[in-house]
């Protein structure tokens, strides 16, 4: 019965500590890594297949929860439940992006040319003209396709409009179109 008890301290303490860290605690980040990092780099590998891709799965992983954690809500699941989930999510996110990388297409080149007939893309190409963006299209785009970023995510970083964000990287991804088809 005593293992019960501990167990149910720790789901305790593990919850109140995404609690601080969503307050900025960054000691209750370390805390929480210290507790989930093995179990959360198990699901990161076990999704990726690659080490180094879960190791920058887990990474992530951590910079979201960072980032999100006054998403976490105990009355909905537990924060190892969440913390699970989200790895889950950041090393399936990683590993279609790697997929469409491998296949010959980035993420940005794939929805650069939504409206139109994709052409065979040339990744050294695609990076030129990412490169001819300005530095705000380049990130947000880097940042929406590449790491995953939703627009709302990235129009609160940057202090904007959703409206804006989306306008911005519209606009950053039809150039990326006219750049790629003089290519």
């Amino acid at each position: 019965m005593g293992t019960d008890t501990e167990a149910s301290a720790a789901r305790a303490r593990l919850n109140a500590d995404v609690v601080r860290v969503a307050a900025g605690d960054r000691a209750a980040l370390q805390r929480v890594y210290d507790a989930t990092s093995a179990k959360l780099f198990g699901i990161c590998l076990r999704i990726s297949g690659d080490r180094e891709a879960a190791e920058d799965a887990l990474q992530d992983t951590f910079l979201k929860v960072w980032r999100r954690a006054n998403r976490f809500d105990a009355a909905r699941a537990s924060a190892i439940t969440w913390l699970c989930l989200l790895a889950r999510g950041t090393a399936i996110d990683a590993r279609r992006v790697t997929m469409r990388t491998a296949a010959g297409m980035g993420a940005v080149a794939e929805h650069a040319l939504v409206e139109g007939q994709a052409p065979e893309i040339d990744a050294l190409a695609l990076e030129n003209c990412l490169s001819l963006l300005d530095d705000g299209q380049q990130q947000f785009i880097r940042s929406a396709y590449f790491d995953g970023y939703s627009y709302a995510e990235l129009a609160q970083q940057a202090a904007m409009p959703l409206a804006t964000m989306k306008s911005r990287i519209r606009r950053g991804l039809l150039a990326l179109r006219r750049c790629l088809d003089d290519a």
